[in-house]
């Protein structure tokens, strides 16, 4: 019988001193295995939230959530392999743009996502809203999938860094979600236990993000970096604004709507623009493309319909139906009732209220409280001004899409509620607050 007790690790985090290695994988170890209980769980997360923890704590919180499951190395799939992640935000589409773009480019997209919870969307549950599309991918059959396609997003393995998924579910239920350290190891566990030749990630700042300022949201990048560096993993990562939804739709059917016109050709805007922004990255950094070359063979694989089609092949490898690509709305559900979003006032929009939109989506059936709740993909918003724009009182804004006339007009309201307005010029906030490598 082990004499090891995990209640004294949680004194000594308690007391504000550093764990070793060892303590903090036996502990991991201990909880996966149901041998250190979720009272005592709980503890350690808040003593880890209220004292910290340092550089070599946090990589050998990581290490022990990597080897608490399987890990995913991929064979040679004739392209350099990356995989991208975004801390989440409201109308963050993306990921459906840049996958089908990279693979267009000569990249290999191995991509986990995950769902929503909360004021933010996910992945999954946009790409789910195609009707017959599935994400539970066997490690194989993405493998398989990447090698023909060039790109495959994909749910996280139950068997992928257990430890992460229950002590993230036990963070969310105690309050401890607030933590650089505990989020950049749940974070990175994920990218760390598929082996990919470049990780990406997009750190969301702003009203819409769980960061709120560049500054914080630098720091976590810098503390993801700091764990890839560890691991000798390269990546980089940007801090980019969040501070109004990224596109026009704020919804799992509406936003792949959205993502078939970036794609098509058909608009521009900062979704299509980021979207480019980290292929052009990823190619610069894999292909050794000039920022110049980087950026115009981005622009050119939606220009010649190549993502388009990457798209299409992507949606059908995972048993979708691929004419969403053609005509999103003959394919894609349709919420019962849409109704016109009129601006209530005169002036020039100089802030949203982002988190408040997709709360408001969430409570139209977008998006869940609690994860396993149910969702309807067909409901959602539509906002069509950005900060800096001029809105006229009476004039259509957009749209809500939703069951009854009654959460309609409630979900404007919030909507509503959501913009201020002013009188003077307002400067719109820069997409990219700035770019940071594993050198930084």
């Amino acid at each position: 019988m082990s004499l090891w007790d995990p209640r004294a690790v949680v004194a000594t985090k308690r007391d504000g001193k550093a764990l070793d290695a060892g303590e903090v994988a036996a502990f991991v170890e201990g909880y996966t295995r149901g041998e250190v209980t979720d009272a005592l769980a709980a503890a350690f997360l808040m003593a880890c939230l209220l004292r910290g923890l340092d550089p070599d704590e946090t990589l050998a919180l990581t290490r022990a959530m990597v080897a608490s499951g399987d890990t995913v190395r991929f064979a040679d799939l004739g392209a350099p392999t990356v995989d991208k992640h975004s801390t989440g935000g409201v109308s963050d589409g993306v990921t459906l743009v840049f996958a089908p773009i990279a693979a267009a480019m000569g990249l290999a997209v191995a991509k986990l996502s995950g769902r929503g919870l909360g004021h933010t969307g996910g992945t999954l549950d946009k790409l789910e809203s195609i009707p017959g599309l599935r994400t539970d991918l066997s490690p194989q059959e993405i493998e398989r999938q990447v090698a023909d396609v060039g790109c495959a997003v994909a749910a996280q393995s139950p068997s992928l860094v257990p430890a992460d998924g229950a002590l993230y579910a036990l963070r969310d239920a105690t309050a401890t979600v607030p933590s650089v350290p505990l989020i950049a190891a749940s974070v990175m566990s994920k990218k760390l236990a598929v082996e990919t030749d470049l990780i990406l990630l997009d750190v969301k700042a702003g009203s819409g993000a769980f960061m709120k300022t560049p500054e914080e949201a630098a720091a976590l990048a810098r503390a993801c970096l700091d764990l890839a560096r560890g691991w000798d993993r390269r990546a980089v990562a940007a801090v980019t604004d969040m501070s109004q939804p990224l596109g026009d739709a704020v919804g799992n059917a509406l936003e792949v709507a959205e993502a078939m016109t970036v794609l098509r050709g058909d608009v521009g805007g900062r979704l299509r623009e980021l979207a480019l922004a980290f292929a052009a990255r990823a190619a610069g950094e894999l292909l050794g493309l000039s920022p110049g070359e980087a950026a115009a063979r981005a622009a050119r694989a939606i220009d010649s319909g190549e993502a388009l089609e990457r798209f299409r092949r992507m949606v059908e490898a995972q048993g979708g139906d691929g004419r969403v690509v053609d005509d999103a709305w003959a394919i894609l559900p349709r919420a019962k009732a849409i109704f016109p979003l009129t601006s209530d006032r005169d002036g020039v929009l100089a802030s949203v209220d982002a988190e408040r939109i997709g709360l408001a989506s969430g409570a139209l059936g977008a998006g869940r409280i609690r994860k396993g709740d149910a969702i309807d993909p067909a409901v959602g918003i539509v906002l069509h001004p950005k900060v800096g724009d001029r809105l006229e009182a009476g004039a259509r804004v957009g749209e809500i899409h939703a069951g009854t006339e009654a959460s309609a007009a409630g979900a404007a309201a919030d909507v509503l509620a959501a913009l201020t307005v002013t009188e003077g010029p307002v400067e719109p906030p820069p997409l990219v607050h700035g770019w940071l490598d594993g050198l930084d």
